[in-house]
């Protein structure tokens, strides 16, 4: 029997599809994807089935739209009846582990950590080691690591409460509290440290069984606000920040006041602070680049890459004042909702220097995964993103779903009220991708239209002067919308068996077959 490939699941938090050079962008940011993409299969058009973290990931680690999942807020808790793409492969005879630096998904208990049996976190003051893959330590490392993991499990419950309890959010909004939790949580984590464990892990193979394949979760910060990336990288893409006071100051001020995050603009932002912002943010992708291009290189040098399907993409990005917006909760738009996308087998499931240029949703990687790894279904097998380059079975047509979170809103609320009127703010926004062409949906008002190939800023609405397009993507949208609501009993999402069972019309279970919901 031929052994299954190890799998590496990559994920860049919050990195933007145009800033990585091999995505357009004008500036030398990513000299080590450029490389990967031209030995691996590149898609143009991903889009991530939300527009932030949690709901992101979730339809990563099950397939399924936010809708679906309700994932949607951050005391949101995945149901237990959807298993999720690590439990897939645990229960498969993989060894799961997690190198996780987003405190979202290492702290909070939310279901997403469900399935490894290792998961290693970076984002607090130490780095938690529960059942890691491969140590022995002796008593004294025992002791020392079971008050570590004491410490890291208090802070987890604190974060937790934190994330549960909107006074207690407000609170760590506050000037006083956001440099304390950015400075001794690690709020970004520790990319290198990750990394290099992440390599460690699937080079030496300690604790592993023999000829055990491996999966191997990363998810790296760097992108994220706020923005402190190293001098050099600082000398490159933003070297006014260095030689202007004023603008140093306002740095230093958007850093450590979490709520120029996400609070929308009253007018669009001026050029000099745009130009701050998108300089910053281009420093911290490259230094992010540079620490993958260290970890790919380990693993080419060991003999591992070529005996690993390698995925590397984002969950959301980031608005840098774009649209009068900051930060990725009140839009659908593709600064936040395109994503880079790149993957690398060891097979000739997606070939090397090869392009797709129509629209994917990142969902599908729980389908890719189960597929390579020999654990999908027939119907889940359809929807192998290797599967798009012939025959697609959504047909290029996707989705994203972008509900505010309400405790943002509620930020909003007690200091700026009359944003949220400005901008709905309190609209649920959905999108549907087919073509060249993308349907913004804002609440039950009228919807936008934009050609994502001609126009990937979404600068021209074209709903007035193509009227035809706008119906077409209209119903297409609408029976997405129809048949995940009908998919939902009494408000929560179930499994496939639970969603057989409580459907009855025949049309939203065709919808549903489509979808890849059902059998």
């Amino acid at each position: 029997m031929t052994r299954r490939p190890d799998i590496v699941l990559l994920v860049l938090d919050t990195q933007r599809a145009d800033r990585l050079s091999c995505y357009g962008c004008p500036q030398e940011t990513s000299p080590s994807m450029d490389t990967l993409a031209s030995d691996a299969t590149r898609f143009r058009y991903a889009f991530a089935a939300a527009q932030w973290t949690i709901p992101s990931h979730a339809s990563m680690f099950t397939g399924t739209y936010p809708t679906i999942h309700g994932m949607v807020q951050s005391f949101s808790m995945l149901p237990e009846a959807l298993p999720t793409l690590a439990e897939r492969l645990r229960d498969g005879g993989y060894f799961t582990a997690a190198f996780c630096n987003n405190p979202l998904l290492s702290f909070i208990n939310n279901g997403l950590r469900r399935g490894f049996q290792s998961f290693l976190n970076y984002g607090g003051l130490f780095t938690s080691h529960p059942n890691q893959a491969g140590r022995r330590p002796g008593w004294f490392d025992r002791y020392r690591q079971w008050f570590k993991n004491r410490l890291v499990g208090i802070l987890s419950r604190i974060q937790d409460a934190f994330a549960r309890s909107e006074a207690l959010l407000m609170l760590s909004f506050t000037p006083f509290f956001v440099p304390v939790w950015q400075t001794a949580l690690k709020f970004k984590g520790n990319t290198p440290r990750s990394l290099k464990d992440a390599a460690r892990f699937l080079v030496e193979r300690r604790g592993m069984e023999q000829d055990q394949p491996a999966f191997c979760f990363i998810n790296l910060m760097d992108a994220h606000m706020p923005y402190r990336p190293p001098r050099r990288f600082i000398e490159r893409f933003a070297p006014h920040v260095l030689r202007d006071q004023t603008t140093r100051r306002y740095l230093s001020q958007f850093n450590t006041d979490i709520y120029r995050w996400y609070a929308p603009l009253s007018s669009d932002i001026d050029q000099e602070r745009k130009a701050t912002l998108d300089g910053m943010y281009n420093a911290e992708v490259a230094c992010q680049d540079e620490h993958v291009g260290r970890f790919l290189q380990t693993l080419r040098e060991r003999g591992r890459l070529d005996q690993t399907l390698l995925i590397i993409c984002s969950d959301h990005g980031d608005h840098l004042g774009e649209k009068q917006l900051f930060g990725h909760v009140f839009s659908a738009y593709n600064e936040l909702v395109q994503v880079p996308l790149i993957i690398r087998s060891p097979d000739g499931d997606f070939p090397r220097s090869t392009t797709v240029d129509h629209c994917v949703s990142t969902r599908r990687l729980f389908h890719t995964v189960l597929t390579t790894a020999g654990l999908a279904s027939e119907a889940e097998q359809r929807f192998s993103l290797a599967q798009s380059r012939t025959s697609d079975p959504d047909d290029g047509t996707v989705f994203a779903e972008a509900v505010p979170s309400q405790q943002v809103l509620s930020m909003l609320q007690r200091r700026q009220p009359h944003l949220i009127s400005e901008h709905d703010c309190d609209q649920v926004r959905t999108a549907v991708c087919r073509g060249s062409h993308k349907l913004v949906q804002i609440g039950d008002h009228q919807p936008e239209l934009y050609n994502i190939v001609d126009d990937p800023g979404e600068r021209l609405n074209l709903r007035d002067i193509l009227p035809e397009q706008v119906e077409a993507l209209q119903e297409h949208l609408d029976g997405f919308l129809s048949t995940t609501a009908a998919s939902r009993v009494q408000g929560q999402p179930h499994g496939d068996e639970a969603l057989a069972g409580g459907v009855d019309d025949p049309a939203v279970r065709r919808r549903l077959r489509n979808l890849g919901y059902l059998e």
